[in-house]
């Protein structure tokens, strides 16, 4: 067989140079049989080996039967079945041409994002020690939005993943965009909730007049663009950066998304900041106020004047012992509330685990109330359990007591 190149040499000479075929032959140094069936055909010629029997096609009856009753049975199974002993690349290579004849087809459809239809949610957890105070460095999680018809990305690192802090980062980044998809995307995460929505997740959910979708377990593929976007930032934002608190971390996080966002990206061909305005305009406008504070809850405050918010305990002003208060809290503070509304307690959120945060005033008026406190003795007026009038209670001389035992002189008689 000759070559390719040889084979497109003696087409050229004999429709480009016009030379005959005995001529051909004699320049090239082949046989005329060999230059006419090289200008007998327009393919070049392919080197073909005969096809030879395998040893697996003595048992590939065998193989039919149990895949017929099993399709996916693995193939290191079948050959224990069959009594095989040879090598096992060659029955495997021949399993996987069988079974797809009796496995029912998985085909998967492409999917196509309308503007503002859907964005694509996530927590990434990068391999970051973030200082977050008092000596304590920590990996926090990020949550991470991709917009599906744009590809815009957007995110921000916060101080757990519980479901008030959630919902809290949500809305700041929503309210970046500044408008809010019709659905939002979600896998089974405890904080969004598990086949259903928690109740504070739907709750926001009506705020928004969105929709929360939860992917099905162990569905990878649902939610596939934020599961990219998190190794993009893995493999692009983070190599090399060093960071002095959450702050910073989101600092250069949005400032890097904003270069990224003006990418050409790939799948696309385009830049996701050049869809951005078709994309928002379809979305649905955010509420005209904003949500509360998601994180809440009521306690009646004891004599220690602290609340505890995630594992952290802050301090109340003590003048709201006694009484019932609410506790609010996000990413950034933590406000507490007395029964009107009053505020009795405002503090920075702290990321940092099981601390104490104490407000000096709080320290300061909890003294005053103690040494005020330690000051009231009673000095020989009772007030009866009614909370009537002072009652005057007489008071003995101790020598009395005296003589009653026969401790002095003047009691009774010493037996």
């Amino acid at each position: 067989m000759i070559l390719v190149e040889d084979w497109a040499e003696i087409r050229r000479l004999h429709r480009a140079e016009r030379m005959p075929i005995r001529a051909i032959a004699r320049h090239l140094g082949i046989s005329r049989n060999t230059v006419k069936r090289a200008l007998a055909t327009d393919r070049p010629p392919k080197y073909e080996r005969a096809v030879k029997g395998s040893a697996v096609d003595a048992v590939e009856v065998q193989i039919r039967e149990l895949l017929r009753e099993t399709p996916t049975m693995p193939a290191t199974v079948i050959a224990e079945r069959i009594g095989w002993d040879r090598g096992m690349t060659i029955l495997k290579d021949r399993v996987r041409e069988l079974r797809p004849a009796y496995v029912p087809v998985d085909p998967v459809s492409r999917t196509v994002y309308r503007p503002g239809e859907l964005a694509q949610c996530d927590l990434w957890f990068p391999e970051a020690d973030i200082p977050l105070g008092y000596g304590q460095c920590g990996r926090m999680p990020v949550l991470v939005m991709v917009s599906g018809y744009s590809r815009v990305i957007t995110a921000r690192m916060l101080p757990s993943r519980r479901t008030g802090d959630l919902i809290d980062g949500h809305w700041r980044l929503l309210t970046e965009w500044g408008a809010v998809p019709k659905t939002l995307v979600w896998d089974n995460e405890a904080g969004v909730g598990r086949g259903r929505p928690t109740s504070e997740f739907a709750a926001f959910a009506g705020l928004l007049a969105t929709k929360i979708y939860l992917c099905r377990p162990r569905d990878p593929e649902a939610k596939g663009l934020v599961e990219r976007a998190n190794g993009y930032l893995e493999t692009s934002f983070l190599p090399g950066r060093h960071f002095s608190g959450p702050d910073d971390f989101n600092s250069q996080l949005t400032a890097w998304l904003k270069v990224a966002n003006r990418r050409i990206h790939r799948t696309l061909g385009a830049r996701p900041a050049d869809r951005w305005e078709a994309d928002r305009a379809q979305m649905l406008t955010l509420p005209a106020a904003d949500p509360p504070t998601w994180w809440r809850f009521q306690v009646r405050l004891g004599r220690d004047h602290y609340v505890r918010v995630d594992t952290c305990d802050y301090s109340v002003d003590p003048a709201a012992i006694g009484h019932q208060v609410t506790v609010l809290s996000d990413n950034e503070k933590v406000i507490v509330l007395a029964a009107g509304g009053e505020i009795v307690a405002e503090h920075t959120r702290c990321w940092a685990r099981h601390q104490t945060i104490t407000d000096p005033q709080h320290a300061e008026t909890g003294r005053i109330m103690r040494r005020e406190h330690h000051h009231q003795r009673p000095t020989g007026h009772i007030r009866s359990v009614d909370s009537g009038p002072l009652v005057e209670v007489e008071q003995r001389e101790l020598g009395t007591y005296d003589r009653l035992f026969t401790v002095i002189d003047g009691g009774r008689e010493v037996i």
